[in-house]
């Protein structure tokens, strides 16, 4: 497996491209904007994208999805709830998706590229859709986790209580050593976040 990060958009959004270093399969995570530079990061590692995946429907995580989408011919998949406040056209959700999402996404879903597997965790509390996506000892968990943080709660549809619940019950019960790539910012690990951070500690 390879993993490419490339941050994307006006509010620099991290965006993943996640590829089976065999058959060049793979999936972006949250193009956010800046496709041109999405689209390089692609060619050069050579990958053939199968899916567009989207942790939430915040703009800074799908501005770039429409337009990739036609490149691609990527299926896009989401949550229904932040898919329903896409195409709402609620604050901060967006831009339109012409169609809605390809795949509603819930949780225990399964996306299979080649010989991975990406498995949806669903975490809402930053949106009512949150979704991170777990694959080998990796998870991707948008703006519900972040190193020594986590997403906002006072956007449209945003809990403090529930992300909190999120977090706790569906991603530290993970292994340890499992590596967190968020939605903005540096990675970390499910064990430094269980430990230092600050908004996790009981």
């Amino acid at each position: 497996m390879e993993i490419k990060k490339v941050i994307a958009g006006i509010y620099g959004a991290n965006c993943y491209i996640v590829m089976d270093e065999n058959t060049k399969d793979a999936v972006v995570i949250d193009p956010g904007g800046d496709v041109d530079d999405i689209l390089k990061a692609i060619d050069a590692i050579g990958a053939k994208v199968n899916y567009i995946l989207l942790t939430h429907g915040h703009l800074d995580h799908t501005s770039g999805v429409e337009e990739l989408k036609n490149i691609t011919k990527a299926m896009v998949c989401m949550s229904k709830e932040d898919d329903d406040l896409i195409t709402k056209g609620e604050h901060l959700f967006g831009p339109l998706i012409e169609g809605g999402a390809d795949k509603l996404l819930k949780q225990g879903d399964i996306i299979k590229v080649s010989s991975l597997e990406l498995t949806c965790i669903d975490t809402p509390g930053h949106t009512p859709g949150g979704m991170c996506f777990l694959i080998e000892n990796c998870v991707f968990t948008g703006d519900t986790l972040f190193a020594g943080s986590i997403g906002r709660t006072d956007f449209a549809g945003g809990d403090f209580n529930t992300i909190i619940t999120s977090i706790k019950s569906k991603l530290l019960c993970l292994p340890g050593d499992t590596i967190v790539y968020p939605g903005h910012g540096l990675s970390s690990t499910i064990i430094n976040e269980k430990l230092k951070n600050c908004f996790l500690q009981d």
